[in-house]
C-alpha cells in the first residue's frame, strides 16, 4: 500500500464516521505565541479545546504537517524526522475514551488489517477505564502496560495549552529483547527497539499553564495521532521510513547527484538521509513562508539547509558557482513534484523554494571557504578528546557565520568535546 493511499484509506475511514475533513494548517501556528512552529495535529484546533471558539463540526480528522525542532541532531539514523505528515482524529466535547478506542482498533485491525497478536497497548497510570476498554477489544492483559507521566501523559504544545492522559498503540516486531532483558521486563517501554509506537490517543481533559497548574477544561476531548511515516514503513514492510515510498525518490535523487551507493556504507547512508530529509523539511517551511535568519524560525530553517550542505559536501556535493546549480535545490525540486499534489502551497511557492536554496547554499559556499581552514586548524590544535573551550567554538559563528551546532558537530566527529 503506498502512502497516498494509506492517506486516503485513514481521511475516508473518519469521515465514515462522521468527522469533518479539515486542511492542514500551516507550519506557522496561526496567532499562536506559545509555538515557534506548528508540533502536533491538534495545534490548529486548541481554541476548540479551550471553549474560545466552536468547531464547525464536533468530530474532525487532518493529515497535518507537522516539525519538531529537537529531533534535528538525530536526523541520520533510521526513523527521526524533523518534518512528518501526522494523521489525526479530534472530538470536541463529542465522543471520548470508547468510541476513540473503538475506532483506533477498528482502523488499525480491519481497514489496515495489522495481525492483532502483534499489537499492545499503554495506558496511564491509574487509568482503569482505558484499560478495561481495551481488554474488550480483545487485547489480553498481559499486553497492555501501565506508565507513568513520561510516556503516557500528552502535552501542552508550548508552554501552556490542553493535555491529558493517553493511550498508545505499540506493534512487537517478536522476537527476544534486544538489550537481553527477560521476557517480562521488555515491553512497549523498553528502548530495544522491538516495539514501534504507531498511535497516540490522548484524552483531552486539562488545561496546563506556565506555571505548570492544571485546571479542567470545558468539556473532555479527544486528540489522536499517528506518523504517516511510521505507519507506511509497517505496512510497506521496510526496515526504516527511509525506505518507503516517501522518501525513495527523494534518496533516488541524491544517490544520482552524488553517485554514492545507497545501503552499502553506513555513514554514506547517514549523509544521502540528511540531505533527503533536511530538503524536504526545508522545502515546506519555505513555502509556508518561513525565510533564512539569525533567530527564531529562520534560523532553524538555515541551520536545516546548513546542515544539509555539510553532509552533501561529504558525498561530493558541492554549490557550482560557474552555473549557479545547487544539489540542494535540485533536491528540493523532487520533493515539491511528489508532494505538490497533496500539499498545494509546495506547488505554488516552486520557484521561491528553488530561488531560496539556491541562495543559501551560495552565500554558505562562501562561509565555508572563509571558515574551514580556521576550523580545521582548530581541530588539529585541540588534542583528541579534549574539550574544545566555549570561546573557540564561538569564534567560528561569531567571524565566519558558522552555526554553533554545526562547528559541534563537526568536532565531535572528529573525537573532541564541547562545551555549548
Amino acid at each position: 500500500m503506498q502512502s497516498a493511499e494509506i492517506r486516503k484509506l485513514y481521511l475516508d475511514f473518519f469521515q465514515s464516521k462522521g468527522h469533518l475533513l479539515v486542511p492542514s494548517s500551516s507550519l506557522i501556528p496561526a496567532g499562536d505565541p506559545t509555538l515557534l512552529l506548528t508540533t502536533a495535529g491538534m495545534v490548529q484546533f486548541k481554541p476548540y479545546f479551550t471553549g474560545e471558539a466552536p468547531p464547525p463540526n464536533g468530530r474532525l480528522t487532518s493529515v497535518q504537517k507537522c516539525f519538531r525542532v529537537t529531533d534535528v541532531e538525530s536526523v541520520g539514523d533510521n526513523s527521526h524526522l524533523t518534518l512528518f505528515e501526522m494523521l489525526g482524529n479530534f472530538s470536541i466535547g463529542d465522543y471520548f475514551k470508547k468510541e476513540a478506542i473503538d475506532f483506533a482498533w477498528e482502523f488499525m485491525t480491519e481497514w489496515v488489517k495489522l495481525p492483532k497478536d502483534q499489537l499492545w497497548t499503554t495506558v496511564f497510570l491509574d487509568d482503569d477505564e482505558a484499560l478495561e476498554l481495551w481488554v474488550k477489544k480483545g487485547v489480553p492483559a498481559e499486553r497492555i502496560r501501565r506508565l507513568g507521566e513520561k510516556d503516557n501523559f500528552w502535552g501542552p504544545a508550548g508552554d501552556e495549552g490542553p493535555c491529558g492522559p493517553c493511550s498508545e498503540i505499540h506493534l512487537d516486531f517478536g522476537g527476544p529483547c534486544r538489550l537481553g532483558k527477560p521476557a517480562d521486563q521488555c515491553g512497549p517501554d523498553c528502548s530495544c527497539g522491538r516495539f514501534l509506537e504507531l498511535w497516540n490517543l490522548v484524552f483531552m481533559q486539562f488545561f496546563q499553564d506556565r506555571q505548570k497548574r492544571r485546571t479542567p477544561l470545558p468539556k473532555p476531548n479527544i486528540d489522536t495521532g499517528m506518523g504517516l511515516e511510521r505507519i507506511t514503513r509497517v505496512l510497506q514492510g521496510v526496515p526504516s521510513v527511509y525506505d518507503t515510498d516517501i522518501f525513495q525518490p527523494i534518496i533516488t535523487k541524491v544517490v544520482e547527484l552524488s553517485g554514492k551507493a545507497y545501503g552499502r556504507d553506513p555513514q554514506t547512508n547517514i549523509a544521502i538521509r540528511v540531505v533527503a530529509e533536511h530538503a524536504r523539511s526545508a522545502s515546506f517551511l519555505i513555502a509556508d513562508g518561513v525565510v533564512p535568519g539569525n533567530a527564531g524560525r529562520g534560523y532553524v530553517l538555515r541551520r536545516l539547509i546548513r546542515r544539509a550542505i555539510l553532509f552533501g559536501n561529504k558525498l561530493g556535493l558541492a554549490y557550482d558557482a560557474a552555473n549557479a546549480n545547487s544539489f540542494l535545490a535540485a533536491v528540493a525540486a523532487v520533493v515539491i513534484q511528489h508532494l505538490g499534489g497533496v500539499y498545494p502551497e509546495l506547488a505554488q511557492g516552486r520557484t521561491l523554494v528553488l530561488r531560496v536554496l539556491q541562495q543559501e547554499e551560495a552565500q554558505f559556499a562562501a562561509v565555508l571557504e572563509r571558515g574551514n581552514e580556521y576550523l580545521e586548524d582548530l581541530i588539529r590544535s585541540t588534542p583528541m578528546g579534549a574539550q574544545l573551550p566555549g570561546a573557540e567554538l564561538f569564534k567560528p559563528h561569531d567571524t565566519y557565520g558558522f552555526p554553533v551546532e554545526v562547528t559541534a558537530e563537526v568536532a565531535q566527529e572528529h573525537g573532541l568535546q564541547v562545551d555549548l
